[in-house]
């Protein structure tokens, strides 16, 4: 944790074929204090299933800050599940049991993509409002959760005290945005305008600057 007690850690999972682009919007945004209600309240550690480096898919590589053992709940204001080709080989197990780890103690955890297979095959989608890459994506786990997918971008199942925020690969906009949302990161006249301009409106910025004056 940070040595200030008003800075709260989100953790970013890291693992070899991680899908960089899926968080992304996301992890710098968290750090970028512009435009936040209160700069500075969070700030990034990576954790990966060993403190060694990983690759991810773009060839990135990346030196997790701690091991997937070491991480627990109580020090985390979120756990961020990255895609990567490795959920779909059930390799990723630690990082399924920490999902449910921390769902339990009531911290939220934000997957998209292929991490929501590796929460369906564990069932932490059972019963939670959830999405995916596409119903099919899921529906081969043979999990129960089928009832409960919702054909949207990205979704936060409030349902239990532990939000579950899930998305599609190819809307880490709306993960970002879900995921602020759940941190309180912006305003919600902030969010919004961000929302428009990260999806390519460029009316967006002149509402950020507006609404920074």
């Amino acid at each position: 944790m940070s040595s200030d007690p008003a800075t709260s850690v989100v953790h970013l999972a890291v693992y070899n074929t991680l899908a960089d682009w899926e968080a992304g919007h996301a992890v710098a945004h968290i750090n970028d204090p512009e435009h936040q209600k209160r700069p500075g309240r969070y700030r990034i550690r990576t954790v990966g299933p060993t403190t060694d480096a990983v690759t991810t898919a773009g060839g990135v590589r990346i030196v997790p800050d701690l091991a997937i053992g070491d991480l627990d709940p109580n020090d985390s204001a979120m756990l961020i599940l990255p895609g990567a080709g490795a959920w779909m080989t059930g390799d990723l197990g630690d990082f399924t049991n920490a999902a449910a780890a921390f769902l339990a103690a009531g911290v939220p955890v934000a997957a998209i993509c292929g991490a929501t297979v590796g929460l369906a095959r564990a069932g932490l989608l059972d019963g939670r409002r959830h999405t995916s890459n596409a119903a099919e994506a899921l529906s081969w786990t043979g999990y129960s959760g089928a009832v409960e997918y919702v054909d949207e971008p990205a979704v936060t199942d409030t349902s239990t005290p532990g939000h579950l925020i899930t998305a599609a690969a190819m809307q880490p906009v709306a993960f970002a945005r879900e995921i602020f949302a759940e941190l309180d990161l912006y305003t919600p006249e902030v969010l919004a305008a961000w929302f428009r301009l990260y999806s390519g409106d460029p009316a967006g910025y002149h509402d950020l600057m507006a609404l920074q004056a």
